[in-house]
């Protein structure tokens, strides 16, 4: 079963992936913020026994490099880790491509389905088709006029957080996405960075998904976010265009600077490697750059540059000096010329 972010369609616009989650409760248990540890265990033994062909892992017992690549790799949040400091929490991977349950982060349950490139259809449908397969076998905390009940009230109704994970280097660059940033947020979405709330962008990267879902429903939501994309990637694209009409050279000069950079340096932070890598999808999705040169996505390359995938990918532990000289050592036999 391959990763969505090893797909060539994560290459072919602004929009990388697209996201769909799922939150969820059970009836007879208490929110995270009150449920006590022996009740969290008995709350993820019982969805164990609801899903017995969907395999447990149980995050308190990965090493902290796992831990990172699961977090690095989108399959788990970094609140999750925190959280199982102090109670048990687990993922729940099932048979539907890059499609993973969370247990006892904010809510009790978060399903989780990605879609390389535009099609949060596709996810929605992924992610409804655990969820049915879950509530046949459990008894969800539900208002006949709220709808699904969750931890943070914004999530209460559907449940659903959809979301496009996009590269918006031009919008980000010249100044516009503040402006954006301040309109949608009146349209109940918002912008977050690279890992959802609380995380940073890199590379332009950043995740936009809707911040309501009570009193909308599934289909409005997700039409909704989709409209908004549209218009965001044609944004993205005129700024684009107009950059190379305007200032062809300065725009060539960043893409090749940004490959001379990543086939010849012998050290490199994670923000310099991430800014080089923007860059270089700005000249693959411009006609600079060939994608025939370059064997695999461009998101694929930024998540295994991270601390996580790095360390796991040597075996073992590194010190920040190596993990920037490891870094180095893996862009350059990618982008060797």
């Amino acid at each position: 079963m391959s990763n969505w972010y090893e797909s060539m369609e994560t290459d072919t616009s602004p929009i990388i992936s697209s996201r769909v989650r799922l939150a969820r409760n059970l009836e007879d248990y208490p929110f995270s913020a009150c449920i006590t540890e022996a009740q969290s265990a008995d709350m993820i033994t019982k969805v164990k026994k609801a899903a017995p062909d969907f395999n447990f892992i149980e995050l308190a017992k990965e090493n902290t490099v796992e831990q990172m690549s699961m977090v690095e790799n989108h399959d788990i949040s970094p609140e999750i880790l925190s959280i199982g400091t102090k109670r048990p929490v687990g993922l729940l991977k099932c048979d539907i491509p890059n499609t993973v349950i969370m247990l006892g982060e904010e809510d009790h349950i978060r399903i989780q389905a990605i879609t390389p490139g535009d099609d949060l259809e596709s996810a929605y449908k992924n992610a409804a088709e655990v969820d049915d397969r879950l509530e046949s076998g459990l008894k969800y905390a539900y208002h006949k006029d709220f709808g699904y009940l969750t931890s943070c009230p914004t999530n209460t109704g559907t449940g659903l957080r959809a979301s496009f994970m996009v590269h918006i280097p031009m919008l980000e660059k010249t100044g516009n996405l503040q402006r954006i940033v301040t309109g949608l947020s009146k349209l109940g979405m918002t912008f977050r960075g690279i890992y959802g709330e609380g995380s940073k962008p890199f590379g332009s990267i950043y995740q936009l998904s809707n911040q309501v879902t009570l009193g909308k429903s599934e289909e409005e939501i997700i039409n909704t976010l989709n409209h908004t994309c549209e218009q965001l990637k044609e944004n993205e694209h005129i700024l684009l265009k107009n950059a190379f009409i305007n200032k062809p050279i300065e725009m060539e000069d960043m893409i090749f600077r940004a490959l001379g950079l990543l086939s010849h340096a012998r050290k490199l932070t994670v923000n310099e490697a991430m800014e080089s890598l923007s860059a270089i999808r700005v000249g693959i999705l411009s006609g600079i750059l060939s994608k025939k040169e370059i064997d695999r996505p461009i998101y694929s390359i930024m998540m295994n540059i991270e601390p996580g995938n790095l360390q796991k990918r040597a075996g073992a532990h590194l010190s920040e000096n190596d993990i920037r000289i490891e870094r180095a050592k893996y862009l350059r036999e990618i982008f060797k010329v």
